[in-house]
């Protein structure tokens, strides 16, 4: 029978809602049921497509004599980390703390007041590598709650002082100058991997948010060096296995130095970042090679994580069948020279030259991850694109990997950024829409008539966990990228609601430091506050972006101090951890660059010559620079009020700092305003 994560809406609580343990969802009433039947809290934390999570719930959740006990000793809480990051933020937090390190999945035993007082992630079915088993775990825990309460207690009550205890060094108000941002640069100098690309050792992941501040510092500054980190990590990772070269996409990290083999399952966020990352790289040197990249991401996240209902799901898996009923990470990617040789035939051979295959294998049990280790060129690119397709057919026969169909509202405001921009830039207008439908579901679905936001919604149903500030700073930046690609104000209102949303409940007024959830939110053991960019950027530093970009459209002062204030983190943290605090740099080099305000006036959006100043405005690499496009005196774009046709030509002005350069009608004077 089914337990209570039945009725849930996210697949990772459904994966578990035919266990055999009694699983509640984080709500007050466990809380409530662990009062009343005197018994700890077991909380259980992951998402859809961790590995290890599969493995846990596998070896321990569907074991009965397992469920059993839990069911007798405990009140069981299964969270999905995805849907609920702000209970996640909180306990990795007392893990990391008192284990120093983390992961997914996390096992935290709490009082029913919900203080924690024993912490692990992985535990497996029999003692192994010195790790106990998680039944010893279960059954330790239960005799310490129960013969030594009070000692229970005493911890329990230390780590929440500890954790209440600790403060993030703000650095101020007062955003970072050229010196942070040269000291953020020479930092990533120093660890850069000039043989490999990307930054520090293995695992090595995709360092999306490092790349465009690396890519913005050399648009302002002229820094070469800059720009060559910036084209070689990204030539790297695109050559190697972290990319798959036959569908298109990212996984989520490479597990070693060289970007050869992948943990396989793919991320929303992390293609959205880098579909964005490799359409600017375009934009900045003109590579064909971060043409291709970018669009094919672009068509990856449309064909295959795309809704019913228009917006875009969280993930693949990185499991799936091998053919023989075995789940196999990786199985649906990996190729032995047998499996090319029936495929391809005589042009087997060519394949493994192209793509790395070899007899020893680059995986496990003698299978390769598709690189493409050779220059462009090497190969006839006729040949190699008809081996593509084939592969790509007989790939489609395997069985494919689990989706995540749940659509978190921050990954979606990254992808419909991404989109909308990668779209404007290659003239595909199918992007462009891939984003409006993704934005129009959000509008829907995700938004109440209060301009709250909740964080999930699955199959057109909306969640019931409120957002938190990354899923409002994201969603902001992806409608303010749809204004400036569409000429739609409509969107620019949106942002402005979200963002005016993020002023009244998730910044403190006296210090300007943000929060992760609202001030109304559920109320946690701590309210979480991290300014770190981690996978993705942080609702701290998406906010700042999100606010300064609004700011420079509109000349909204209170969002425009807001950011400055914000970013007062980021001077403090740049110089020091600079690969954690990617975006937050790339939103100071917006803000010590203006950011740029441009203004495309015109008879009509679709006028020839207005469009074509209009693509040059987005093709500029001025750091963060905003665009309106419309017709003159627009009330849908403030950056429009006052702009007539200069001699009753399409035009453009540029603006920086409360000051403005001479309209200009030439798609090449625009163009070297907007390039340093």
């Amino acid at each position: 029978m089914p337990n209570r994560l039945a009725h849930e809406t996210s697949p990772y609580l459904l994966q578990h809602a035919d266990n055999p343990v009694d699983w509640w969802p984080w709500s007050e009433e466990a809380f409530e049921e662990a009062r009343r039947s005197d018994k700890p809290v077991l909380l259980s934390v992951g998402y859809s497509s961790c590995h290890w999570c599969h493995v846990m719930a596998h070896e321990s959740f569907e074991d009965q004599a397992t469920a059993d006990f839990q069911n007798e000793h405990f009140v069981n809480i299964k969270v999905d980390r995805e849907e609920r990051p702000d209970v996640d933020a909180v306990y990795m937090e007392a893990v990391q703390a008192a284990t120093g390190q983390g992961g997914w999945p996390m096992t935290v035993f709490l009082t029913p007041d919900a203080e924690p007082f024993y912490f692990g992630t992985y535990f497996p079915p029999a003692p192994r590598h010195g790790m106990p088993s998680f039944r010893q775990v279960l059954e330790g825990v239960s005799v310490a709650w129960r013969d030594r309460r009070e000692e229970v207690s005493d911890v329990a009550g230390k780590i929440v002082r500890d954790l209440a205890g600790r403060e993030i060094d703000f650095g101020g108000t007062d955003a970072p100058g050229e010196q942070e941002l040269a000291q953020a640069l020479l930092g990533l100098t120093r660890e850069y991997d000039p043989q490999r690309g990307g930054f520090g050792g293995a695992p090595k992941f995709p360092p999306s948010m490092v790349i465009e501040f690396l890519l913005r510092h050399h648009a302002r500054t002229g820094a070469e060096g800059a720009l060559q980190m910036a084209q070689d990590t990204c030539e790297r990772m695109a050559r190697g296995g972290i990319y798959d070269q036959l569908g298109g996409g990212f996984a989520r990290y490479s597990v070693d130095r060289d970007w050869v083999v992948p943990h396989f399952e793919k991320m929303l966020y992390d293609n959205a970042l880098l579909c964005r990352v490799y359409a600017h790289l375009w934009r900045t040197t003109g590579s064909e090679l971060a043409r291709r990249v970018a669009l094919e991401t672009a068509d990856f996240m449309v064909r295959e994580l795309r809704t019913n209902e228009g917006g875009f799901a969280s993930a693949l898996d990185a499991d799936s069948d091998d053919g023989t009923g075995r789940h196999v990470e990786g199985a649906y990617y990996v190729w032995t020279p047998e499996q090319l040789r029936d495929v391809l035939g005589d042009d087997a051979e060519l394949a493994a030259r192209c793509f790395g295959v070899t007899e020893e294998g680059t995986f496990e049990e003698g299978a390769s991850v598709l690189q493409l280790p050779q220059q462009d060129g090497v190969f006839d690119a006729e040949k190699v694109e008809s081996v593509k397709q084939r592969l790509r057919a007989a790939r489609a026969e395997r069985p494919a990997p689990g989706r995540d169909a749940k659509i978190v509202a921050a990954w979606n405001g990254l992808a419909i950024a991404a989109l909308a921009e990668t779209g404007a830039y290659f003239d595909r207008p199918d992007l462009v829409d891939a984003a409006l439908a993704a934005a129009d579901l959000l509008v829907r679905v995700h938004l109440d008539d209060h301009a709250r936001l909740a964080r999930t919604s699955k199959d057109g149903r909306v969640g019931a966990n409120a957002g938190v500030l990354e899923d409002y700073a994201d969603v902001a930046e992806g409608f303010l990228a749809l204004a400036s690609v569409t000429g739609e104000g409509v969107w620019l209102e949106f942002a402005g609601l979200l963002l005016d949303h993020v002023l009244v409940s998730f910044v403190d007024e006296k210090s300007g430091a943000l929060y992760d959830t609202a001030a109304d939110a559920e109320q946690l053991i701590r309210r979480p506050q991290d300014p770190t960019d981690n996978a993705a950027p942080s609702g701290w530093t998406a906010a700042a972006g999100a606010l300064l970009s609004y700011a420079a459209q509109t000349g909204a002062e209170p969002h425009r101090t807001a950011a400055e204030r914000a970013l007062g983190v980021v001077k403090a943290l740049g110089p020091r951890v600079p690969r954690f605090i990617g975006w937050g740099l790339a939103v100071a080099e917006a803000n010590l660059d203006g950011p740029r305000e441009v203004a495309i006036v015109g008879p009509g959006l679709d006028d020839k010559a207005t469009k074509a100043l209009h693509r040059t405005a987005l093709l500029g690499t001025a750091p963060g620079a905003v665009v309106a496009y419309g017709v003159p005196g627009s009330e849908e774009f403030p950056l429009l009020a006052d702009r007539p046709l200069a001699g009753g030509e399409p035009s453009a002005y540029v603006c920086r700092n409360f000051t403005c350069d001479a309209p200009t009608t030439d798609p090449e004077r625009l163009r070297a305003a907007l390039s340093g």
